[in-house]
């Protein structure tokens, strides 16, 4: 567990440090990357029960919300590599008022699927381990970083 929490303090500081980043493309890097990537995977101890109760109770810190989000995509491959598909979006995604992109190649990613079968004041999550192409909202249509995932393909 305090691996993990230096390395994404460690990522804060840097992401938010980044020269000749404009503020809106810094939020997005910023956030999406430490919402929705973890590479490599990081282990959490057992009495969080899981991965994704781990890293939901990470999400649900980071993003200051009291309720349990339903799903969440967590991406298992490098930053590098996802953020390239965002940097010629020709589609618009009229659904979502901004331009999206479908990943070339599947990546490793972590399905975290809140329990149907918990009362409404526990969040508890399922995990899903697969492999799949991804749906990405980019910040704009041309130089812009993923600021969420849409679907998966």
């Amino acid at each position: 567990m305090v691996p993990a929490v230096v390395r994404l303090l460690f990522l804060q500081l840097v992401l938010m440090a980044l020269p000749g980043v404009d503020t809106n493309k810094q939020f997005f890097l910023k956030n999406f990357h430490s919402l929705n990537i973890d590479y490599p995977k990081v282990k959490y101890s057992k009495g969080f029960q899981g991965y994704c109760n781990g890293f939901m109770a990470y999400v649900r810190g980071k993003i200051q919300k009291w309720y349990c989000p339903k799903i969440h995509y967590v991406i298992h491959a490098p930053w590098e590599v996802i953020r390239t598909f965002c940097k010629y979006s020709e589609n618009f995604c009229e659904n979502y008022n901004g331009y999206c992109t479908l990943t070339q190649d599947s990546y490793p990613l972590t399905v975290c699927s809140l329990d149907s079968e918990q009362p409404p004041t526990n969040c508890r999550y399922n995990s899903d381990l697969t492999n799949q192409r991804l749906y990405l909202l980019c910040s704009r249509k041309y130089d812009a970083v993923p600021k969420g995932i849409i679907g998966l393909h």
